[in-house]
């Protein structure tokens, strides 16, 4: 699973060279943008549950899509990817052995603090931007919600 995984990230680099130039077009989301956008899907999970915010994140709906941001879910204690709002590849994947390139396991640093007493926070590691594919320096807010992590990131400027 997990060489799977890294394929799958090696393949998203390698197509950064070609998308390197059109990094600098994409319109960028803030990090408040990124908490509002966790925020915004709390509230629809509270209002309609699990499975309809796991719908509209994998279905790419508008309402929870900013300029470069998109969501995640998964539970916090471990478990598959419930829905991805850039890799529709990634639902149903355990990524708890997940990699950046220099090394950082970005999933269980979500995991950790979803599970700590604030139950939110902020994660830095290196992900391949979902407009460019080109890899960058991604920031990403995560928040506890129940037995689950919401999570919206940051791509960082050169």
């Amino acid at each position: 699973m997990l060489k799977f995984l890294q394929s799958m990230v090696m393949a998203l680099l390698i197509g950064a060279s070609a998308a390197a130039g059109a990094a600098d077009e994409v319109e960028r989301g803030t990090a408040d943008e990124a908490v509002a956008l966790v925020k915004k899907a709390i509230a629809f999970y509270k209002a309609n549950g699990r499975d309809k915010l796991a719908a509209e994140i994998n279905n790419r709906t508008p309402q929870f899509r900013e300029k470069d941001l998109y969501l995640f879910m998964s539970p916090y204690a471990g478990g598959s990817v419930i829905a991805h709002g850039a890799n529709a590849k990634l639902v149903g994947k355990s990524l708890g052995d997940l990699r950046d390139v220099d090394g950082v396991n970005f999933v269980q640093k979500f995991r950790e603090i979803a599970a700590s007493k604030e139950g939110k926070g902020w994660v830095d590691y290196k992900w391949p931007n979902a407009k460019t594919g080109a890899l960058e320096s991604k920031s990403t807010y995560v928040e506890r919600v129940d037995d689950l992590y919401i999570a919206c990131g940051t791509y960082k400027a050169k």
